[in-house]
């Protein structure tokens, strides 16, 4: 099985006409994703790379019966965007696009209160289940379908781990890129609860990174449920100077929270095994994997 995305995603694509929209849709076609529509104003009844375009989202998912809905419209633009598409009920929504205003997200927060709609994102890599679907920007040259899910704020350290992970045998159920900015979708708490209710999932590695509480809130998800299959962290920027933002909008520590030793002491002590180094957290989870089965 696979999380938030299979076989059955029928997607459409805000802002399909536009270079990095037209890239990146292709790849997803190509790797068998069930894209049935884009959506560009002032485009509408027209066709790109062989897809019907539509001029707003709630027509193209009447008349396709879309399920999934990716953005790669610019970040002036992009809240409306999302906004559009949980107006439009789309039940995911998968924001690829970076800097997004923080009052924007804010918005989009408001918006999605109440309504049936995840989304993940923004500056989110997408979601990729191995042979089943991609819908974002995530490589998939490495990805191997298998029992592990991955769930991540760092891109780059995304990519590692799905080349670890399939070359160690262990595969990918389902790869989620939440995304860094500090007002986003769906968070880490949100897809553990996914991934331990989905049955071909093993286990989970988590990727953290200095700022915000996505950790901490993961580490009190972990606390309270105390589910069975095992969850490895990693969390990036154990060297990280303070009050000092390391590449994402939300990385970064402020007035001594969000450190990543802090992070480290809360996931360790509510039973995630930790990866010291991204070069351990294979090797820490087929550990984890194998004193399960035992």
């Amino acid at each position: 099985m696979a999380i938030l995305v299979d076989q059955g995603t029928r997607l459409i694509v805000q802002g399909m006409t536009g270079r990095a929209g037209t890239f990146y849709t292709d790849l997803a076609i190509e790797y068998g994703t069930g894209v049935v529509a884009g959506v560009t104003p002032g485009k509408g009844g027209s066709r790109h790379i062989g897809v019907p375009i539509f001029a707003t989202v709630a027509e193209a998912v009447r008349e396709t019966r879309a399920n999934a809905s990716l953005i790669f419209v610019p970040a002036q633009q992009a809240g409306a965007a999302m906004i559009e598409a949980v107006e439009a009920a789309v039940p995911l929504i998968v924001c690829v696009t970076e800097r997004v205003p923080t009052l924007d997200m804010v918005r989009v927060r408001h918006a999605l209160e109440g309504s049936p709609t995840k989304l993940v994102g923004p500056n989110s890599q997408g979601v990729l289940s191995p042979a089943k679907c991609k819908v974002g920007v995530m490589s998939t040259a490495d990805a191997r379908p298998g029992a592990v899910g991955i769930v991540s704020r760092s891109a780059s350290l995304t990519s590692e781990i799905v080349a670890q992970t399939s070359a160690a045998g262990l595969g990918q159920s389902t790869t989620v890129g939440i995304g860094a900015d500090p007002v986003h979708g769906i968070g880490f708490v949100d897809c553990l609860r996914l991934f331990m209710d989905d049955d071909e999932t093993e286990g989970v590695i988590l990727i953290g990174e200095i700022g915000g509480n996505e950790e901490e809130a993961a580490a009190d998800y972990l606390r309270r449920e105390r589910p069975q299959k095992p969850v490895v962290a990693l969390v990036a920027g154990r060297h990280a100077p303070l009050e000092r933002r390391m590449g994402h909008a939300g990385a970064f520590t402020v007035f001594g929270q969000g450190d990543a030793a802090a992070k480290i002491e809360a996931m360790r002590s509510a039973g995630a095994r930790i990866a010291e180094n991204a070069d351990l957290v294979v090797q820490t989870m087929r550990g984890a994997l194998l004193e399960k089965a035992a």
